[in-house]
């Protein structure tokens, strides 16, 4: 199987991998298709796989040249795609192996984090066994409960009481068998996305629900997104570095996401980073892009642009 690949060969092909069986199948449909559509816009020789049909060996039956992993979720977002497409000796778009893996991985990207000098909040990990009133004692009330492993707020619940945190832990544990709680940060959400070398301008989220979960992110029209973010512009360069900073700590490549709360007193707090962000209309990214200049095709181009520079480096 041939990796060169020029985006100027029209017989080089591009796969763009999407679906796939994690919790977050439905949107990494809908992320894989926009992608699609936007390659064959260009004029580029691209193909969808959902990895859920034939696995690897439907996807080196298509002879691809480069993937675009448009997969979110386990299978796709942790490491395990992209380790076999390095034994594939496939270029790909996005983290490599490690930053993959740590990324999906909420709680070791906190460690790595902390390690570094970091700021992210408080956490302990959560089992049957664990001493609800001491969790409480430590992290204080509300805090949030979540699964390890899992993206697009599944399974993440507000915890207001010690009497509703058990059952918060049993319903993050439908989706993973690690479970964490952290500490809640009161105050303003953001998001920064990456792309190459490019720290792209900031989005503050706002929900009239106040938590923006699944249906907030992919489903309501209520949920707003500032650009710009109405931060000071010393502010705004300094959630940039940070978000940089982070990044770069979990060895993340080619672009990304990453999620901050803001505290009362002006604090910045990582909360965790997106390694293959969504692509829907709903998304972040391409609003962040788009306010920079980028349109959604050449936004596309550009995170494809990072497998090939993957490839010769």
């Amino acid at each position: 199987m041939s990796t060169a690949m020029s985006l100027n060969d029209p017989l080089a092909r591009v796969v763009v991998v999407y679906g796939g069986t994690s919790a977050e199948r439905e949107v990494s449909l809908k992320s894989g298709a926009a992608v699609l559509d936007a390659l064959k816009r260009q004029g580029i020789d691209a193909i969808g796989y959902d990895p859920k049909e034939e696995g690897l060996v439907g996807l080196e039956r298509l002879a691809p040249t480069a993937i675009f992993v448009a997969l979110h979720g386990r299978g796709g977002e942790d490491g395990t795609l992209q380790g076999a497409l390095e034994l594939l000796g496939l270029p790909y778009t996005g983290s490599g192996v490690l930053a993959s893996a740590l990324g999906m991985d909420k709680q070791r990207t906190k460690q790595v984090w902390q390690a570094v000098g970091l700021p992210t909040p408080e956490s302990i990990m959560l089992s049957d066994t664990s001493d609800w009133s001491m969790v409480v004692s430590q992290l204080g009330l509300p805090m949030m409960v979540k699964p390890v492993h899992e993206g697009s707020t599944l399974g993440i619940s507000i915890v207001k009481s010690q009497e509703a945190l058990e059952a918060a832990y049993h319903e993050a544990a439908n989706y993973d068998a690690r479970v964490m709680a952290e500490r809640f940060i009161v105050g303003e959400e953001y998001t920064v996305a990456l792309l190459g070398n490019d720290v792209l301008p900031a989005i503050r989220v706002e929900v009239p629900g106040g938590f923006y979960d699944y249906e907030a992110k992919y489903i309501a029209n209520t949920t707003q997104y500032h650009l710009p973010s109405g931060l000071a512009s010393s502010d705004e360069q300094a959630l940039a570095e940070l978000c940089k900073k982070a990044f770069d700590a979990v060895g993340g490549e080619g672009w990304g996401r990453v999620d901050v709360m803001r505290d009362a007193m002006g604090k910045f707090w990582l909360i965790e980073v997106n390694t293959v962000p969504g692509m829907t209309d709903h998304s972040l990214v391409p609003q962040a892009a788009a306010h920079a200049g980028i349109e959604f095709d050449q936004l596309v181009l550009r995170i494809l642009n990072t497998a090939v520079q993957r490839s010769c480096s």
